[in-house]
């Protein structure tokens, strides 16, 4: 591979978030090579294949796995020995496990570096990254992660950033329920919303959703910075992964009947704080 295309990031998916790690990228001074299947999200490149033949290192951030795979797929026969995959995609474990043995088979190296946080936080440099993989290609990618997460973690062997992006957005995505639940109770009983949301960041019951999230709850603007249907997703990759492992998610069960209610009304491409909604 010549010196011009070592020094090259790829990036495949510039959608919210591929979008905000390509702006990251170029604002850090890394030379970046884009490209995705629509063309109005803009990107300099003619396909997948073609980024791989110029790039040593190539982020991907896909809708979902099953994308991800037939981008592989696409990519493999011009990958580079060494070539290094950092891929953002939340999805299933195990086929991201999967992805990271068939590359290695043939000297490509795969990292799942999942992203915890909006395309809003990853512009601000504040996300973090979770990462499966090989320790030294981690190290490897630092400088990457570096430009839009605030601290990035090494989580063990490939598939590990995949299964802890799960149990992150368990976490997050019950937040913003919770808090939606705890606004639409607040003006059903007579308490005024706004007020109701200064107490809660001021006590106990303060998320960092409240910061992110409460302004768009109370007044309905549902921009996208991370979409709702995305997140239904991943809820439902939380509930199989469960089901495999046979660990009790009932509070994620209840979520999943919240989102596909959101959906359902036509909130499915606005902000994942459109749960909102739903009560």
């Amino acid at each position: 591979m010549s010196d011009a295309g070592a020094g090259t990031v790829g990036v495949i998916g510039l959608g919210l978030l591929g979008g905000a790690i390509a702006e990251r990228l170029t604002r850090a001074g890394f030379a970046v090579y884009g490209y995705d299947v629509r063309s109005e999200c803009g990107g300099e490149a003619p396909s997948a294949a073609e980024v791989a033949r110029r790039a040593r290192r190539i982020v991907l951030s896909l809708p979902n796995s099953d994308i991800a795979a037939m981008v592989l797929a696409e990519m493999e026969p011009h990958l580079a020995q060494g070539a290094l995959i950092v891929d953002t995609t939340t999805g299933d474990p195990e086929q991201i496990t999967g992805f990271g043995a068939s590359l290695a088979a043939r000297g490509v190296r795969y990292l799942d570096a999942t992203v915890g946080g909006s395309s809003k936080l990853v512009r601000e440099g504040a996300a973090i990254v979770m990462v499966g993989g090989d320790a030294g290609a981690f190290e490897e990618c630092r400088d990457l992660f570096q430009c839009f997460a605030g601290r990035a973690f090494h989580m063990g062997p490939c598939g590990s950033g995949a299964r802890m992006k799960l149990v992150f957005n368990l976490v997050l995505g019950l937040n913003r329920a919770v808090l939606a639940e705890a606004l639409s109770f607040a003006a059903k009983t007579g308490v005024d919303p706004a007020a109701a949301l200064e107490v809660l960041k001021a006590g106990a019951a303060y998320s960092k959703v409240m910061d992110i999230k409460g302004e768009k709850m109370l007044k309905g603007d549902f921009t996208p910075e991370a979409r709702l249907s995305q997140h239904l997703k991943d809820v439902r990759l939380i509930l199989a992964a469960a089901s495999r492992c046979g660990a009790m998610v009932p509070l994620s069960k209840i979520h999943q009947e919240l989102l596909d209610q959101a959906e359902r009304a036509g909130f499915g491409s606005m902000d994942n704080s459109a749960v909102i909604r739903a009560f």
